[in-house]
């Protein structure tokens, strides 16, 4: 029986991140944290003997550089690496850039709760969740999940929310789920998955 196997990494911290800012589809690369965060990522993942057929990311540099750590660590660079816009953190719109605390002086806390955590009602110029996912499950099916059944081993490094898409369709969750489904950065979650793509096995790697 081939290995199929699924490995989703959230890039490590960004420097938004560290100030406190909207991200989306702004391209900040890795703060010093996120770049231990990303080679700490590769040696978990050797430390769990895995190695890789064929990468995914999306074309934000925080997730390319942390794919490029994580595979440096595994003595992989030479792994072959598909990039897709479909695999974006979401897009925050009018929200990018800001930092989150004067946002919600714009638009008042509870506003801001509800573009953060509703799972369809999108900030401003913005995708929600539920945007998000449309864009990043057809690539999973029609891209990545192949890969896997073919029995080529996976890593795919992308974002919060890009990765929460993936996560809603392997584990089954519903929408109220997802929201409250936490990702660390630089921690790779770990799937093995049966011939007709569900999940027969996961290991959380935080």
């Amino acid at each position: 029986m081939s290995d199929r196997l699924l490995v989703l990494v959230r890039h490590g911290q960004s420097e938004w991140n560290l100030k406190n800012l909207f991200t989306g589809w702004k391209d900040p690369d890795l703060s010093e944290q996120g770049l231990a965060e990303a080679r700490e990522a590769g040696r978990r993942l050797k430390a769990q003997g895995l190695t890789f057929d064929i990468a995914f990311t999306s074309v934000l540099k925080r997730a390319q550089h942390t794919l490029d750590l994580a595979l440096a660590e595994l003595g992989q660079t030479d792994l072959p690496v598909k990039r897709n816009l479909a695999l974006n953190e979401r897009d925050y719109g009018e929200l990018s850039g800001l930092n989150k605390d004067d946002a919600r002086k714009k638009w008042g806390e509870e506003q801001v709760l509800i573009w953060r955590r509703s799972y369809d009602v999108p900030p401003p110029g913005g995708e929600s969740l539920k945007d998000t996912l449309a864009r990043a499950l057809p690539y999973y099916v029609q891209e990545i999940l192949p890969c896997v059944l073919r029995g080529q081993r996976t890593l795919v490094a992308a974002h919060g929310n890009s990765l929460r898409a993936l996560i809603m369709v392997l584990e089954k969750l519903t929408p109220d789920a997802i929201l409250k489904r936490e990702l660390a950065t630089g921690a790779p979650i770990v799937y093995r998955l049966n011939a007709d793509s569900t999940v027969a096995s996961v290991l959380d790697l935080a």
